[in-house]
């Protein structure tokens, strides 16, 4: 493998984290002996175009240093090359770090198993789901939550994460079931009024929440959490459920363990690793094995 690695980094992550986190990270890669290359991009179409371009140099891997969007921006970068993904996460919320056990907020910690995965085992074969064109390495969300986000990207007052705040109480005034038509693996479609409907390749989004709690991102399948339809108070009951996982055994939910899923329902936008994918229908698929991550 060669010894030239590129750093991606996002430097506005986790408010401003990410350019704090990439000299760290850089040092302790440059120490271990590998040279180091730093990729930003003007905007997210920019940074992906240049990471593509190192992946197909012949980098020996890409570290995304940044949140779980930048790491998604990675992923499309790496998936399926044989280009070992890693990972310096500084972001707010970090899921796909978590569920893969990888240092948070800790630059050189992170670059240090970085450094010894590519020294040692070449990283962790792990499983990623594809949307169309689009791979994503925790959840794909369709439902309450996508409307959510929807409208939270369409507000310009409040900024930061407070206007999904007020967009989620908007979304909770107008609460009425989906209809969705749903095909599981090979099945036949079923039409299925939820709430929401989440694809786990991990079990985890928007900064902890366990929606796809026992997901994991080694087993070839996804699991898919139905929330059924709630009422209001229903749902505020049950939401905090979400961040310990046990959610899953209130009555109005049901998972399901499939390779491939595919969701229908007008209205409705897909969202993956928290990056809007684009409006139902989707069909999602399992990719084993489609990145190997250093130092899970």
């Amino acid at each position: 493998m060669t010894s030239d690695i590129t750093l991606f980094v996002n430097p506005t992550a986790g408010r401003g984290r990410g350019a704090h986190a990439a000299p760290p990270a850089a040092r302790v890669l440059r120490d271990a002996g590998y040279t180091v290359r730093t990729v930003l991009g003007a905007d997210a179409d920019d940074a992906l175009r240049r990471a593509r371009a190192a992946v197909a140099g012949g980098t020996g891997a890409l570290i995304a240093v940044g949140g779980d969007g930048m790491v998604s921006l990675a992923l499309q970068a790496v998936a399926g090359t044989g280009t070992p993904l890693g990972v310096v996460a500084v972001g707010t919320g970090n899921d796909f770090a978590r569920s893969l056990g990888l240092p948070v907020r800790d630059p050189a910690g992170a670059a240090r198993r970085i450094a010894r995965a590519l020294k040692e085992d070449g990283g962790r074969e792990t499983d990623l789901g594809r949307a169309g064109d689009t791979w994503f390495g925790t959840v794909l969300a369709a439902g309450f939550d996508s409307r959510v986000n929807d409208r939270g990207n369409r507000m310009r007052w409040p900024t930061g994460r407070f206007r999904y705040d007020i967009a989620m109480l908007a979304e909770l005034a107008a609460l009425r079931p989906i209809p969705f038509r749903v095909r599981l693996d090979d099945g036949p479609e079923q039409e299925v009024e939820a709430t929401l409907i989440a694809v786990g390749n991990t079990g985890s989004y928007g900064g902890g929440m366990r929606i796809c709690a026992d997901a994991r991102p080694d087993d070839g399948l996804f699991d898919v959490t139905v929330v059924g339809p709630c009422r209001r108070a229903t749902l505020l009951r049950v939401f905090p459920r979400v961040y310990k996982g046990t959610h899953l055994t209130h009555p109005a939910v049901t998972v399901h363990r499939v390779a491939a899923v595919s969701l229908a329902a007008d209205g409705i936008t897909g969202y993956a690793d928290g990056e809007r994918v684009g409006a139902l229908p989707l069909t999602a698929r399992t990719v084993p094995g489609a990145v190997r991550v250093l130092g899970a």
